[in-house]
């Protein structure tokens, strides 16, 4: 018995695939309306066809029942012969009965209407931006405009602001680091509040240490929830190490091993000496295990040059999905088809009883 559900399930299936290939659709400036299955139209004239070949339904009875009808027919001088009443259809009749079938066609071909078609962009990679609050950050060793020192920290928000602001199609997340990682913006496509977000941010607000092996320890845990293409992480930051649960290099290498190509962007002057001073051969090791670039940033132009090439390297990839939302109709058809027949089964139920009546 199985087989059988099975062969009629594979029929059924066929037969709504082939259906569904000569769907009919007329355009409008607001969407479409389109039928699945316009092919049932074809069976409109059926009625007729079954008229045509059909013949009228008979009841049979006597008209008049005596015992001696053929003496009076033969008085009559009339031959008796089996008769017949058709009754025939008047024209609300008729055409009540066209539009109700036409009505019930109409339903079974699913009209629908469909929405124009809206556009929505699938980032195809998750960039993770690691930024360095530790105390270290408060350094002023960023020559900005008219000679004027700047803020590492301040010099960083700048550039990023107008990185993000490039960074139309890419899901972009957002960890600091002190004393420890914290996640300040998952993942999101809402740039504006990133900047936002950014523009927040103060030194010393995770503590005065540096801990970047715990910051890319944070990023591997968001990136194992990701399932873009490709997964970016650039780390802004000093370098210098101070205390992290992990060393960075180990946890650079697991990084990479999980398919996170990792940027390092070394922030302060070289030349900085004591606890300010820059430690470029940590985020060196960054770079290179995780196979992404290394770069430094003396001030604003060549900060702002880093993040061109590095806008370079990683391409934006995104994927445009077009969605149109379609609101079926079948059910106003089939309403007007039962609201019809049932008035047209009223009318002909109340000429009968005036008729009736008429006649007693």
């Amino acid at each position: 018995m199985n087989w059988l559900i099975d062969l009629l399930t594979s029929i059924g299936n066929t037969l709504e695939s082939l259906l569904t290939r000569i769907s009919w659709s007329m355009s409008f400036p607001t969407g479409a309306l389109e039928f699945v299955y316009p092919v049932l139209f074809l069976l409109a004239p059926l009625p007729l066809l079954l008229t045509a070949i059909g013949k009228p339904f008979q009841s049979r009875f006597e008209a008049i029942h005596i015992p001696f009808f053929r003496e009076v027919a033969a008085a009559a001088r009339a031959t008796p012969s089996t008769g017949a009443v058709v009754l025939h259809r008047g024209w609300f009749e008729r055409g009540a009965s066209v539009a109700v079938w036409l009505l019930l066609l109409a339903a079974l071909a699913r009209p629908q209407w469909v929405d124009p078609p809206v556009e929505r962009i699938q980032p195809g990679r998750d960039l993770l931006l690691a930024v360095d609050i530790s105390q270290s950050m408060d350094e002023t060793d960023f020559p900005g405009e008219h000679g004027k020192r700047l803020q590492r920290l301040a010099a960083i928000k700048q550039v990023l602001d107008q990185f993000i602001a490039t960074r139309t199609s890419d899901r972009i997340g957002l960890v600091v680091f002190g004393d420890g990682a914290y996640v300040h913006v998952p993942f999101t496509l809402d740039h504006a509040l990133l900047r936002q977000m950014l523009a927040e941010l103060q030194v010393g607000m995770a503590g005065a240490r540096t801990r970047i092996g715990d910051a890319i320890g944070l990023a591997i845990k968001l990136f194992s929830a990701s399932e873009a293409k490709h997964k970016v992480m650039i780390v802004l930051s000093d370098g210098n190490d101070t205390g992290s649960k992990i060393p960075p290099e180990t946890a650079a290498t697991i990084a990479n091993q999980r398919g996170v190509t990792m940027h390092a962007v070394a922030i302060g002057d070289p030349a900085t000496r004591g606890n300010e001073k820059v430690q470029l051969a940590t985020l060196q090791d960054i770079a290179r295990i995780g196979k992404g670039s290394f770069a430094l940033g003396t001030d604003q132009r060549q900060l702002t040059a880093i993040y061109q090439r590095l806008d370079e390297l990683e391409k934006q990839d995104f994927q445009t999905l077009s969605y149109r939302a379609r609101h079926p109709l079948f059910q106003w058809p089939l309403a007007l088809a039962v609201a019809l027949f049932g008035i047209l089964q009223l009318m002909l139920m109340l000429t009968a009883t005036w008729r009736r009546m008429r006649h007693e």
